[in-house]
Parts: C-alpha cells; structure tokens; sequence
C-alpha cells in the first residue's frame, strides 16, 4: 500500500508539472537582444527608471501562471562602465521589494553575455506589501550596454518550471 502512494504522488507530480496552466512559448521581445521560454503570454509594459544614476528606459514582459509570475526586464544603459553599478542596484531592489530576510546569490554565466562580477544567481525569500510570504529566484547579466534581469515570483517557485524558464534564456544577434 505504502509503495501505491508513493507511485501516486509521483504520477500526480507528473501530471501537475505538465498542467495546461503553463503552456510554453518562445518569446523574443523586440530590442531585447534575448529570447526565452515564457508559461503564459507577457504583457510588455516600458517605463523610465533612474539606474546607474541616470534615467533609462526599461522594458518589462511578465505574465502569471500555476500562481507564479513570470517577468524579463531589460534595459539599455548607453555605457558599459555603469553597468556593474546598474547590476549591483537591480540586486538590492529585488531585496528591499520584498523586504527579504532569506537571501542567497551564485555567479551566473550565459553563452555571449559580457563577464561581470554582479552578474548573479539570486534565491530571495521575503513578504509583500500585504504580508503574504513570498519566495523569488532571478538572473541579473549584461551584454554590452543593455542590462537583463529575469525572474520568478511566488509564494512557492516549483524547481523544474525554474529550470524550464531560466534553463531556455539565450541572448540572440
């Protein structure tokens, strides 16, 4: 009987990982330089942000499935040598947005991108503005002048999806 359950809980994991809630497609967002793997269709919204200590436009896709939202941001700086502070500055935000107490970072590399140290790997666990606890796992990198943030929002982030969804970021010509 013990075994039975066990077999269940796994062919129920199965069956929930290949939910019709995330069905995958390929998204290269214009000027973005990048493609990768959305579980829903994104919404693209623009807006001027002060990075680096100047103001640049900043081009957001996100969109939400399974309770996780999904969401690329990108940004051109106009100058590589703000880049690092740029990356830096992104890093903290993401922390001070969820007013993180658990927070965790490994370097990141992807094929083309331009080496940098505050290219990084982030795990955050935090809480809302309405107190609802939260995890978040993101990618910070840069190629050239144009900055990339990708990241996964949720009260709980399933590892395969994370693996799907920042497994397929590729930079493209």
């Amino acid at each position: 009987m013990r075994g039975l359950n066990l077999c269940s809980i796994l062919i129920g994991g199965a069956v929930l990982s290949c939910s019709p809630a995330l069905d995958w497609r390929e998204v290269r967002p214009e000027g973005a330089g990048a493609r990768v793997l959305f579980p829903c269709k994104p919404r693209s919204q623009a807006r001027i942000a002060t990075i680096a200590a100047s103001a640049v436009a900043m081009t957001m896709l996100a969109c939400s499935a399974g309770g996780v939202t999904f969401a690329l941001s990108h940004a051109e700086l106009g100058d590589s040598t703000r880049a690092t502070l740029a990356l830096s500055e992104l890093r903290l935000a993401l922390a001070a947005n969820l007013n993180a107490s658990d927070v965790r970072t490994l370097a990141f590399g992807l094929p083309g991108m331009t080496p940098n140290p505050q290219a990084k790997q982030i795990w955050l666990s935090g809480r809302l503005p309405d107190g609802t606890l939260v995890q978040e796992r993101a990618v910070l990198f840069v190629h050239g002048t144009h900055i990339y943030q990708t990241a996964m929002l949720g009260v709980q982030i399933d590892e395969a999806t994370a693996e799907t969804f920042f497994d397929s970021l590729r930079l493209t010509p």
